[in-house]
Order: C-alpha cells, then sequence, then structure tokens
C-alpha cells in the first residue's frame, strides 16, 4: 500500500491507550469512551481488543475502579470542587 492510502486512524497511538485503561478500570461505558474521545463505541472497542493484549504481554496489569461514570454529566460533577464535601480522607 503506498503511503498517504487507506482510512487514516481515527485514535493515536496514545488516546488508543487510554481509552483502553479507562474501559478495563470500568470508569465509563465504551458509548462515553466514544462521546469524549469523538468516535463511536465500536472504535473504542477495537481499540481495546487491539491494545489490551499488548498490555498483558508486557506485564500491564489494570485493576476496575470503583467510580463509574455513564455520562459527561457525572464526569462533570465528579471534578467540580464540591465545597460541602472533602474527596481526601482525612486521617487522623
Amino acid at each position: 500500500m503506498a503511503a498517504g492510502t487507506g482510512a487514516k486512524a481515527k485514535l493515536t497511538p496514545a488516546d488508543r491507550i487510554l481509552a483502553t485503561v479507562l474501559h478495563l478500570r470500568k470508569l465509563a461505558t465504551m458509548d462515553l469512551l466514544g462521546q469524549l474521545f469523538g468516535v463511536t463505541a465500536m472504535t473504542i472497542s477495537r481499540a481495546s481488543q487491539e491494545v489490551r493484549p499488548l498490555l498483558e504481554a508486557h506485564g500491564h496489569h489494570v485493576n476496575a475502579s470503583t467510580a463509574r461514570f455513564r455520562t459527561p454529566a457525572d464526569i462533570a460533577a465528579f471534578l467540580s470542587p464540591d465545597l460541602t464535601q472533602t474527596k481526601i480522607k482525612e486521617t487522623g
């Protein structure tokens, strides 16, 4: 195939790794990840299927998170400063 032919990659290599790690952490649905990266859920799925074996082959195991986000609003609410709650647990 000649240079410049074929479909252009929708995600950069760094985006593919980040999307895969976020998916493996179970932080967000593939639909939400697709919205965040400006691609379809199928593109996120394909990236995850390709990157996951590479991570595992290099000894990288990604644990699931306890946080779950389903919508962009969920993420915005999580990231917005809430002065009534402290996200960092104080030790005492």
